[in-house]
Formats: structure tokens, sequence, C-alpha cells
């Protein structure tokens, strides 16, 4: 396996992972937030970014083209 090979390898490797810990990111601090925010306890405890890492982690998981078509979206929704 040659060098550029290994590093491809590993970049995809890393990539699934950034998605995989993103997802349960959100679940779990979504999770835990709702939970928190229903049976009426503070969520003062959650700083806002727990609540935007996990989506950075997904947005970095995603391959290059689809991290392109996020930012082109969210530039569509800002603008409207």
């Amino acid at each position: 396996m040659s060098w550029q090979d290994k590093a491809l390898w590993l970049e995809k490797i890393t990539k699934r992972m950034m998605l995989i810990v993103g997802v349960l990111g959100v679940i779990v601090i979504y999770g835990g937030f709702f939970f928190l925010l229903f049976t009426g306890r503070s969520v003062e405890v959650i700083p806002w970014f727990f609540l935007l890492s996990p989506w950075i982690c997904i947005y970095f998981g995603l391959t290059q083209v689809q991290q392109t078509n996020v930012i082109k979206w969210f530039i569509k929704k800002v603008k409207k």
C-alpha cells in the first residue's frame, strides 16, 4: 500500500468517525437537553456551544461535495 493510499484510507476513516461521533452527539446531547427542558429543570447548565458541536462533527464528516451543498443551502436559507 502506497503512502497516498494510506493517507486516503486514514482520511476516509477519520471522516466516518467524525460522522458517527456527530450523530451520537446529537442524540445524547439533544436527548439530555430536551429531557431537562421537558422535566422543568434548568437548561442553563448546557452552554450553547455544546448544542452546536455535534453539528460541526457531522459537517466535517461529510464529503467535500456534501459540505459545499450544505454551505449553499445555508446561504440560501439565510438570504430569505
